[in-house]
């Protein structure tokens, strides 16, 4: 109970809660922007946090991204343009109904159930982390670098079309992280004689570039016209959505569920939650044949599953130190710098910091309504302006806030390369998400595997010898070789048909 108490005192107090009506502005604003996505929004975060007790950097985190996928829900509606990937899954149905006069129901779907999703992910987050963070508790370094090995081969998998490139995008996370001497002997390495580069190159100004940097150069290239706001009147946003949670409530549940499911899923996130809920919703529906003239079953369902993952995704982050997306991969980095470094240990040395976690998910979800009821009253407005405007201001915050980490110049350089790079990856359709995975989970890679050998002796058979570490491993080498054994099967099964 003390530290229940203590943990409200360190969320309802006068600067924390400045903090969140400030962070709450600020991602409804960048989320309904098209082009700036929730990522950029917290990499953007990222050096004010520098000024931040952990509590009010952590609440900056967690209401700004809440709102911000929210807030991607209201271009696409109104413009056919999703602010953040995690609405573009039912942007086309969204807009449909913008256009059928229903403006108001699309919006307020994706805002009710969009909460109603990110209260059910907390409460797994409350309910399920303790648990594993108990069970972590007794694991080794064997059952870690397996248990890395697993999340890292998901991620390839679930995070992209394209799993050669993505492995390709995280060998490269990989190479950025083995820089300078953070490694197990502190030998450096890959620092071509810079001084500079002996500390590593540094994570926070990395991220700052490939996801703010880059979005800025993108929208200055595109020189496509700007889409027209459909002419509906929105009135009230909240009319009907009793009846809506009565009509669609296993589709409500069902949606919560998959997206919490596949937050936690390292590399997932809430886009591929969003896409995926909506084409169960599709598949499982009575009414199939209204998809995409109009219908708000899949918006329900695809809302309550994007903010659901968020909450999802922290519990890997937390519990073992694995981010569940790009967003928790930038809250790692400010949880590593605030010294509350994520672990099982997290739960047991500072709980009233996990309950000050759990309050604020629930706080943000809860304010999400009011003020996303406001920002979609203004909404016409906000999606009115000018990129002349907003993009030297978004570089000049990302060059100021990159310098301000360590007041050096290398930082702000390095920034401004990744910025380049990743606008040049994603162009040519190599997914960032993996290397950002490979940045964070690396070291610890190489941490666990060298911490493990010492202790086998060069054995490699003792990496199966304990129960947790041998299910881990059977599972890591099953996921790398089941494609190929696929691929076997169906050129073997034509001869055994005709034979």
């Amino acid at each position: 109970m003390d530290a229940m108490l203590l943990a409200f005192k360190m969320v309802f107090n006068v600067e924390t809660m400045l903090i969140i009506m400030g962070s709450s502005i600020f991602g409804l604003f960048v989320g309904a922007v098209p082009g700036l996505s929730a990522t950029m929004a917290l990499a953007l975060l990222v050096p004010m946090t520098f000024f931040m007790e952990p509590i009010p950097a952590l609440a900056a985190m967690v209401t700004t991204s809440a709102m911000a996928i929210f807030a991607g829900d209201i271009p696409g509606c109104l413009l056919r343009m999703p602010g953040t990937a995690a609405s573009a899954a039912y942007t086309d149905e969204a807009y449909a109904m913008s256009r059928n006069g229903h403006a108001d129901t699309a919006l307020g779907s994706g805002l009710v159930f969009s909460a109603i999703g990110g209260l059910f992910g907390t409460a797994v987050l409350i309910l399920a982390a303790p648990v594993l963070a108990e069970f972590a508790l007794n694991f080794t370094s064997f059952e870690y670098f397996w248990l890395i090995l697993l999340g890292i081969t998901c991620a390839i998998v679930i995070s992209s079309d394209r799993p050669l490139k993505g492995a390709i995008m995280l060998l490269g996370g990989f190479l950025v992280a083995s820089v300078g001497m953070n490694n197990p002997a502190a030998f450096p390495r890959f620092t071509g004689g810079n001084t500079d580069l002996l500390g590593g190159i540094g994570f926070l100004p990395m991220l700052i570039g490939m996801f703010a940097a880059s979005e800025v150069l993108r929208s200055a290239l595109d020189r496509s016209p700007k889409a027209m706001i459909v002419d509906q009147p929105i009135h009230n946003v909240f009319k009907g959505m009793w009846e809506l949670t009565v009509k669609y409530p296993i589709q409500i549940l069902r949606g919560s569920v998959l997206g919490t499911i596949v937050g936690a899923l390292p590399g997932a996130g809430s886009d591929i939650a969003a896409w995926m809920s909506y084409a169960m919703s599709k598949k499982l529906s009575k009414e199939p044949e209204k998809f995409g003239t109009g219908h708000v079953e899949g918006i329900i369902e695809s809302g309550a599953a994007n903010n659901s993952a968020l909450a999802g995704a922290w519990i890997p982050a937390l519990v073992f130190g694995i981010p569940g997306d790009t967003l928790t991969a930038i809250v790692i980095g400010v949880l590593y710098m605030k010294n509350l470094n994520p672990g099982p240990t997290l739960f047991t040395t500072n709980p009233q910091n996990m309950y000050a976690i759990y309050i604020l998910f629930i706080f943000a979800n809860l304010i999400m309504i009011p003020f996303g009821w406001a920002t979609i009253k203004v909404a016409k407005k906000l999606l009115n302006v000018r990129r002349e405007i907003l993009l030297p201001i978004i570089l000049l915050a990302c060059i100021v806030g990159t310098f301000g980490m360590n007041n050096s110049a290398f930082d702000v350089g390095i920034m401004l390369v990744a910025g380049v790079v990743a606008f040049i990856l994603e162009e040519n359709d190599f997914p960032v998400a993996p290397a950002i995975l490979g940045v964070v989970l690396g070291p610890m890679l190489e941490e666990n595997f060298v911490k493990s050998m010492i202790k086998s002796d060069g054995v490699f058979a003792d990496f199966f010898a304990r129960p947790v570490a041998g299910v881990l491993g059977v599972l890591t080498i099953i996921a790398w070789t089941y494609p190929m054994l696929r691929i076997l099967w169906r050129r073997l099964m034509p001869k055994e048909q005709t034979a």
